[in-house]
């Protein structure tokens, strides 16, 4: 998983102009103060913190994630975006009133990351963790069909996986356990339409594609190419973005 983490910075301007941002209404519900951000690769949600006013350290794992986020953040003087990996990165005095995980929690170590956040932060400040679903719905028979191409060039895939309706997803509150109490959950859902060359470009910013083997990979983009030009040139993707809040002890 480490070297999973690290794949994003391969192409980081790709991700800056690819992989879509979150919901303006789930910055609306954060709580003001001074910010820890977590892994704020180019600064997707770093820009709607800083356009709300909020003071942020956002720590980022890639330089080159880092480089763009500086360039994206840098109209706004109290932003300040450091290279480092968040396990070891030694915290400020000062304490935080906010510790931000815009879809990057999952990445960290699972025996340091709350215990972390929650060294960060005042008593009965907030620890919120942002996570993007695939979900069921947009064009489902593409997204049903589409698995045939996974399950042929893509080994690990798991036969007849199919995504999940929104609803059925459940809340989880293991990430907050034995440091926040109450734990509560937001969730925006949405559609996004895409041609072919632009799901693709999609696909370019997830890990799992990064990582496949460059002839694999072109088999996979070819074979989901002809299904979506088989399609009328464009399908709907359905996303769920959660926000759980969680506030410490």
């Amino acid at each position: 998983m480490t070297e999973l983490r690290a794949i994003f910075g391969e192409d980081a301007d790709h991700y800056d102009r690819h992989r879509p941002g979150y919901p303006d209404a789930l910055f609306d519900r954060l709580p003001a103060g001074r910010v820890l951000e977590i892994g704020c690769g180019t600064g997707k949600a770093t820009v709607p913190l800083a356009e709300r006013g909020h003071r942020v350290v956002a720590v980022e794992l890639s330089p080159a994630m880092a480089a763009v986020a500086r360039r994206n953040l840098a109209r706004f003087p109290g932003v300040e975006v450091v290279v480092g990996e968040f396990e070891t990165w030694p915290l400020p005095a000062e304490p935080f009133d906010l510790v931000l995980a815009a879809t990057a929690f999952h990445w960290l170590d699972p025996t340091i990351r709350t215990a972390k956040a929650a060294a960060a932060l005042r008593p009965g400040g907030t620890l919120a963790i942002v996570s993007t679903h695939h979900v069921a719905g947009g064009t489902t028979d593409f997204f049903a069909e589409v698995q045939r191409c996974y399950e042929r060039f893509d080994p690990s895939t798991p036969p007849d996986l199919r995504l999940t309706p929104a609803a059925e997803i459940p809340e989880d509150t293991t990430d907050f356990a034995g440091w926040f109490d109450p734990v509560e959950f937001h969730r925006y859902v949405w559609d996004r339409t895409y041609t072919a060359p632009e799901y693709l470009a999609l696909l370019m910013t997830y890990s799992g594609h990064r990582a496949l083997a460059p002839d694999r990979r072109a088999g996979l983009f070819a074979c989901i190419t002809a299904m979506i030009d088989g399609n009328g040139g464009r399908i709907t993707k359905r996303f769920m973005t959660e926000l759980a809040m969680g506030q410490r002890h």
